[in-house]
C-alpha cells in the first residue's frame, strides 16, 4: 500500500472540510494572503473590506474566518447572533498591535475635537474608540467625506496615512507611527530594481508599503518611468482581472499571487512578487489541518464583550455604509 503524498493528504483534508462545511452549514471567509489550500475551500476570498461585507450579508449559522484575529473580531462584531470561529486563535497582526486603547485615549485628549479614523487592522477595543473604520480600498473616500475643517487622527498605519494625506491634501490629518512588518520594508529602490528587471511590467503597490507615498509623488511629477497603480489587495484582483494580458510586479504579501494566478489562468509567469520575503507568518499559521479541526470541534469561537462590540459596530457600519461592493 502506497503512502499518500503531502498533496494527496491536503486534498483528503480538503474533501473532509467541504463535507463538514455542508453538514454544519458553515461559511468560510478567507483573506487574499491565505495559503492556496485554504483559498481553494473558502466560499469567499477577498480583502478586509470584502470580508466584512461578506460577513454582514451571510445568513449561515457558523462563519469561519481564515485571516488574522482582528478580521475574526470584525465578523463577530457584525454577527452577534452567530457563531464565528477562527482556525488559529494566535494569528495576530503586527500593525494592529502597534496601538493600544490607552494610547489612543491619550492621543484623543490632545485633539478633543478630532475625528478618529481607524484602519480596520486594529483591535475591537481600538475600534470602539473610533468614529470610522477604513480599509486600504476605501480610506481615501472616507477621509474625503469628513468636513475639511475637522482634524483627523488616522491610525495606526503611517504609510497608508501618508498616502491618504497626499491624495486628499488634508493637512489637518495627524498620523500614528505604526506599520505592517511585511509592507514597511519596501523601498523606492525595490521599485527601481524591479522596473529594470521587468521592463514593461505594471507595478501594483499596496498603500501600506513604505514606498507608496514616494511613488505617488514621482508618478505625479512624471518621474516614474514604469506604469504603477497603488491599490488594495481587492483592487489588485480587479485590476488584473480586467487586464489579464499584461505582465505584473506585485508589491504586497506573496499570498495574493495564487489568487491572481487563478484570475489570469495558467500563465503564472506574468506575475512576479516585488520581494520574495514579503511573507506574513501570522497569515500562514492557518493550515488545512487547523481549518478541519476548527470545523470538527467548532473551535476557536471569537467573542467580543457586548459593550465593546456595540461601540465598535458604529464605526464599522459607517464604513460599510460609505463603501460600495466592487467585484
Amino acid at each position: 500500500m502506497y503512502a499518500l503524498s503531502k498533496n494527496d493528504e491536503i486534498r483528503e483534508i480538503q474533501r473532509e472540510i467541504l463535507r463538514l462545511k455542508r453538514e454544519k452549514s458553515a461559511y468560510i471567509i478567507a483573506h487574499n494572503y491565505q495559503l492556496p489550500e485554504i483559498q481553494d475551500v473558502a466560499d469567499y476570498v477577498g480583502d478586509s473590506l470584502g470580508m466584512a461585507m461578506e460577513a454582514k450579508k451571510t445568513d449561515h449559522p457558523m462563519v469561519v474566518v481564515c485571516g488574522v484575529h482582528f478580521m475574526a473580531e470584525t465578523a463577530a462584531i457584525l454577527l452577534p447572533d452567530r457563531k464565528v470561529i477562527t482556525p488559529e486563535r494566535y494569528a495576530g497582526c503586527s500593525l494592529a498591535e502597534s496601538i493600544t486603547p490607552e494610547q489612543l485615549k491619550e492621543w484623543k485628549k490632545q485633539h478633543p475635537e478630532a475625528v478618529v479614523v481607524a484602519y480596520v487592522n486594529t483591535t475591537a477595543e481600538v475600534k470602539a474608540l473610533a468614529d470610522y473604520t477604513v480599509t486600504s480600498s476605501n480610506a481615501v473616500d472616507i477621509v474625503r467625506s469628513i468636513p475639511e475643517d475637522k482634524e483627523i487622527l488616522f491610525l495606526p498605519d503611517m504609510f497608508l496615512g501618508m498616502y491618504v494625506r497626499e491624495v486628499t491634501g488634508r493637512r489637518n490629518m495627524y498620523i500614528w507611527p505604526g506599520e505592517c512588518h511585511v509592507h514597511a520594508r519596501v523601498s523606492p529602490q525595490d521599485i527601481a530594481r524591479a522596473a529594470l528587471e521587468n521592463p514593461g511590467a505594471t507595478m501594483l503597490v499596496h498603500p501600506e508599503c513604505g514606498c507608496s507615498t514616494n511613488c505617488l509623488y514621482l508618478k505625479a511629477r512624471g518621474e516614474l518611468s514604469v506604469p504603477m497603480e497603488v491599490l488594495s489587495t481587492g483592487g489588485m484582483v480587479r485590476y488584473v482581472k480586467n487586464n489579464p494580458d499584461r505582465d505584473y510586479v506585485i508589491a504586497t504579501e506573496v499570498g495574493i499571487l495564487y489568487r491572481l494566478q487563478k484570475e489570469i489562468g495558467s500563465d503564472a509567469s506574468r506575475l512576479k512578487p516585488l520581494r520574495e520575503d514579503m511573507v506574513c507568518e501570522y497569515m500562514k499559521t492557518i493550515t488545512a489541518e487547523k481549518l478541519l479541526k476548527a470545523l470538527e470541534k467548532e473551535q476557536y469561537e471569537v467573542k467580543v464583550p457586548p459593550e465593546i462590540a456595540e461601540r465598535a459596530r458604529v464605526p464599522i457600519e459607517r464604513m460599510l455604509a460609505l463603501s460600495s461592493p466592487k467585484r
